[in-house]
């Protein structure tokens, strides 16, 4: 469409329409913007589609995974991207986008009919606020399923190794496995624990009274949780009960076998703590800040700041609007490549604001929610301001 068709159809008064009226114009600019879109994300995702293949192909197939295999794990890390490239993709397509139609002077066309940058971008407004809440959907659903379960592969396919080379009985084992359930008042250690057979060797459990003190411990050769009934069992073991006030043991009872039926302590969460805020679902991150946060330990805030910035994210295409808009429509005496590298600078800040924060959130300088919200916060105000400072 010619400036010149433009400029009519705003002055045969599509401008006038109702707010929620989808014009001409809108789904001219939506049309240009989404062809744009999809070339871009198609390109963003095959390329980190191949760096994924170049880094983990060869260490897939030396772990003994087959054709089939292989390709489930691909598939099912693709959807793990999408926090990845989506905001590059928004920026990129929508500086495209709107650049071309600037240059071709479209938008000096609608603007000289009398309408508003904020209505011509009205339809590009209404689009990020619908992405955001795809990007919380997906943040909620799809990436979390797709972050553990190709984990979860990753992990079955090291295990398989492992116990082909040295027996299931040894293969996955951890050593020195603590975990400090502060809100059952229950102190866990195993001396090793099995992940291929989920049995936990040279078990203690230590129960603590209200002023966390030791009133009774387990002790046990093993120890195994039923997957069905949630459960722990102990196998060849005694128990102590001991009091509080002196530390003296009262009465000590052996036992072959021990039903525990209020230990529901999952090993997941036990073995979670391993793995880095950055690889973890937000369904684990949530279950580890909720564990940390009862007990008030100081790591709480590690994977607190990760948590709340991947809920942070949802904000990722209103921010990346804001920026990209004001820069990419800038005065035709303005060379759109100056508008470009402006938009693309300001979305570099963006990022290195986002990692300052995350890590000053990390070491408790600020408050975890504070450290999320803060940054999308200032750079949102910020595209906000150039913006309404557009003429």
């Amino acid at each position: 469409m010619s400036g010149r068709g433009l400029a009519g159809c705003a002055g045969a008064g599509l401008f006038r329409a109702d707010f929620f009226t989808v014009t001409i114009i809108d789904r001219h600019i939506l049309r240009e913007w989404f062809a744009i879109l999809g070339l871009v994300l198609g390109a963003t995702v095959g390329l980190l589609l191949m760096n994924t293949l170049y880094s983990d192909l060869e260490d897939l197939l030396a772990l003994g995974a087959g054709a089939g295999v292989v390709v489930q794990y691909f598939l099912i890390k693709l959807p793990g991207f999408s926090a990845v490239v989506f905001p590059l993709v928004l920026l990129v397509s929508l500086l495209y986008a709107l650049g071309r139609l600037h240059h071709t002077n479209e938008i000096t066309a609608m603007r000289a009919a009398g309408l508003g940058l904020g209505r011509i971008t009205r339809g590009i407004w209404i689009s990020g606020l619908v992405f955001c809440g795809l990007v919380w959907v997906l943040n909620a659903t799809l990436v979390p399923w797709s972050v553990e379960k190709s984990r979860r592969i990753w992990e079955t396919l090291e295990l398989r190794k492992e116990a082909d080379a040295v027996g299931s009985e040894r293969a996955g084992v951890r050593t020195g496995v603590a975990f400090d359930n502060r809100r059952m008042g229950r102190m866990w250690y195993f001396n090793r624990y099995n992940q291929t057979t989920g049995a936990g060797y040279g078990a203690a459990v230590v129960e603590m009274d209200a002023e966390h003190r030791e009133r009774t411990r387990i002790v046990a050769r093993e120890a195994r949780r039923d997957p069905v009934l949630g459960v722990w069992t102990f196998t060849d073991g005694r128990e102590i009960w001991i009091d509080p006030d002196t530390g003296d043991v009262m009465r000590t009872t052996p036992f072959a076998s021990k039903t525990m039926g209020h230990y529901r302590e999952d090993p997941a969460l036990m073995n979670v703590f391993d793995v880095k805020p950055e690889d973890l679902s937000i369904f684990e991150l949530a279950r580890i800040v909720r564990h940390y946060e009862a007990e008030e330990n100081p790591k709480a805030s590690i994977y607190a700041t990760r948590y709340y910035g991947v809920m942070a994210e949802a904000l990722g295409p209103l921010i990346i609007i804001a920026i990209a808009v004001p820069f990419a429509v800038a005065g035709v005496r303005v060379n759109p490549a100056v508008g470009v590298c402006k938009a693309l600078g300001l979305f570099v800040l963006y990022f290195l604001v986002l990692k300052v924060a995350a890590a000053l959130g990390a070491r408790g300088v600020i408050e975890p929610l504070w450290a999320a919200a803060l940054p999308n916060g200032v750079v949102l105000a910020l595209g906000l301001f150039y913006f309404s400072r557009v003429r």
